[in-house]
């Protein structure tokens, strides 16, 4: 799990993007793509065009990380190119790296009586 401070940005970059890209390439992206500094402590993530890799590029203020995540099915849940930029909190990054759907997470139901 990738340790995402508080008051960290998520920033999914709409689309796909070439998943053979690494830091540079990714960094590159960010600030030309989205008008952003990859240096700023943001995260920033990315998905390939199957849509069962994504990639997370985050400079905490050390050095640059680059963190991957493939599911062994299905898809993650992506906003269309025509959202442009789209911020996520960390809550919903956590629900996005699961598999589950971050824009309209369901409770499950529980039980109020044993028997």
């Amino acid at each position: 799990m990738i340790p995402v401070p508080s008051g960290v940005r998520v920033w999914l970059a709409t689309g796909s993007t070439d998943m053979r890209l690494g830091m540079p390439g990714l960094a590159l992206r960010v600030q030309e793509t989205l008008g952003r500094n990859p240096h700023a402590g943001d995260l920033y993530v990315f998905r390939g065009r199957r849509g069962d890799l994504i990639k997370v590029l985050w400079h905490d203020g050390l050095g640059m990380s680059l963190y991957a995540r493939r599911l062994e099915r299905g898809r993650f849940i992506w906003p269309s190119p025509a959202d442009g930029v789209v911020a996520l909190s960390a809550a919903q990054l956590g629900y996005l790296l699961e598999g589950i759907d971050w824009r309209h997470p369901q409770r499950t139901w529980r039980p109020e009586l044993a028997g």
